[in-house]
């Protein structure tokens, strides 16, 4: 039987805006144009995650209320029982489960239809169940299967997402400086997470439901966004990127905005030579559109330890993404203990560190050229400065501030930097022989993976933390080092083909 072909379109606004389309605009003005409008999407999708986790010292209440507090807080049930911090993880659970289950469905199907179509739908379907969550406030809702459900349907419609924009940016960037413009771009993550818990933790004196109601009509807003102008692919606007050379010609830099902010405009991967380019509608060879079969993306040289690498290391970020507003909000620091809004926007900082941690990670991994390596090095220096965070964070404002950067410098750089340029790397790797509909299976099973393990972190933090937080420290302590030794096979291969290769003869006498 013939494989199946994809016919790629323009989005409409191409065609309400002729201006849009080549010649008029270049090559690098629509990458500069995807990476933002795909950065703009995905940080809506984590500004509409983070709400759950700002409301969570809402709705269950403090264990120790100060007696001077004007606005005391009794917790909304059914969460404010003995049981509520075990609900609230069951609540991250029926989310982060769907989102998993759903991240394979969507690789797969992300493979074989429009993705830009398929990305509306998801930003839609997340909008709407996000504002439904929202709704139990003035509906008075107290039923836990109620967000359960809503949270299981809104964990199934941002599973959507990163197999998207992913392929899309695979579509529009190779390989060379991968690192450092996935890393700039995967940033994404980190600015939803500020913008959801700054929106969210604004709007709490006006009751919890208007941090989920903003998030959910943002989302909703930036998906006419994507649908009119997202261009999922060069080709389907009669583009074409720089063909494949030897490693010296794979660079081509290009100015993508008028600051002349110098980022690569990367390969494609091989297309048959017969591929018919068209600018109303493309119809490309089943050679580079044939999706690849879920088991056979596991076998995939590196899919296996990467994936389990970011099992443990999602498991320890989305930890912090569901539960550290809620950490700071029971921890007094300097002997104060800090308010719901205020330990909603401190747990930003975090983030930021993240963003940092992303960009830093992916510019080590591009000048060593080894994403192993750099991702091992991140997650065993993440050990100890967690250690000091729980020791030392409660000292001082400085110390916790610090102390949380450093953090989410280290925890996310590896975490930001297997979910993007080690995703695409794998995706386009050799092994596959030109095949291009790879990309979204490869980005879907090594994120599926991990967000099992995000599925399971904050479960495992609503119950453990009943035990004390030294214990939720210790389990996230664990998962690092388990992630770091996955990843040691992988590393000693990477020297080794570096030390062969000549690349890192300054390194051979530790090998060999």
């Amino acid at each position: 039987m013939k494989p199946p072909t994809l016919t790629l379109t323009p989005p409409p606004a191409f065609t309400i805006f002729q201006s849009l389309n080549p010649p008029q605009k270049t090559l690098t003005f629509h990458q500069f144009s995807t990476l933002l409008i795909t950065f703009i999407a995905y940080a809506s999708f984590h500004a509409s995650r983070k709400p759950p986790s700002i409301v969570k010292s809402i709705l269950d209440p403090d264990p120790n209320p100060n007696p001077n507090s004007t606005n005391p807080n009794s917790g909304w049930p059914p969460f404010n029982s003995d049981r509520g911090t075990q609900r609230l993880g069951e609540l991250d659970l029926a989310f982060l489960s769907a989102y998993a289950i759903g991240m394979y469905v969507s690789g797969h199907v992300g493979d074989r239809i429009d993705v830009r179509v398929f990305l509306t739908i998801g930003m839609i379907g997340s909008g709407v169940f996000t504002v439904m969550f929202g709704l139990g406030f003035w509906f008075n809702v107290h039923l836990l299967g109620y967000f359960v459900i809503v949270q299981i349907c809104c964990g199934v419609f941002q599973s959507i997402g990163w197999p998207c924009v992913v392929a899309v940016m695979g579509n529009w960037f190779g390989k060379s400086k991968r690192g450092l413009i996935m890393g700039v771009w995967n940033s994404h993550t980190s600015v939803g997470n500020i913008v959801g818990s700054v929106v969210a933790s604004s709007v709490l004196g006006f009751g919890w439901g208007w941090a989920f109601l903003l998030p959910g009509v943002l989302i909703v807003v930036v998906s006419g966004v994507v649908f009119g102008f997202l261009v999922v692919s060069p080709e389907s606007i009669g583009l074409e990127l720089p063909g494949d050379g030897d490693e010296e010609n794979e660079s081509v830099v290009n100015d993508l905005n008028a600051e002349g902010i110098a980022l690569v405009a990367l390969q494609k991967i091989e297309h048959d030579d017969d591929n018919d380019d068209d600018v109303e509608g493309v119809s490309l060879s089943s050679s580079s559109l044939t999706a690849i079969g879920f088991f056979e993306a596991w076998k995939l040289p590196g899919v296996a330890p990467f994936a389990f690498c970011l099992f443990f290391s999602k498991l320890v970020a989305y930890t912090f993404l569901y539960w550290l507003p809620f950490y700071i909000r029971h921890t007094a620091v300097a002997g104060v203990q800090i308010s719901h809004k205020t330990a909603g926007i401190l747990s930003t900082i975090f983030d930021i560190g993240g963003v940092v941690g992303g960009i830093l990670a992916g510019y080590i991994s591009d000048l060593i050229d080894a994403r192993a390596v750099t991702s091992i090095t991140f997650l065993t220096l993440s050990v100890p400065v967690l250690v000091l965070y729980r020791i030392y964070g409660s000292i001082s404002m400085f110390s916790n501030i610090f102390l949380m950067f450093l953090s989410g410098l280290l925890v996310n750089g590896p975490y930001a930097l297997i979910t993007t340029a080690v995703a695409a790397d794998l995706g386009t790797q050799t092994a596959i022989k030109g095949n291009s509909r790879a990309l979204a299976t490869v980005s879907a099973i090594i994120d599926g993976t991990g967000s099992v393990g995000a599925a399971l972190g904050p479960l495992l933090a609503g119950y453990i933390s009943t035990r004390g937080w030294n214990s939720v420290f210790f389990m996230l302590i664990l998962s690092l080092s388990i992630a770091g030794l996955l990843l040691v096979r992988v590393v000693r291969s990477e020297v080794k083909e570096k030390v062969n290769a000549g690349k890192w003869l300054w390194f051979s006498g530790v090998v060999h």
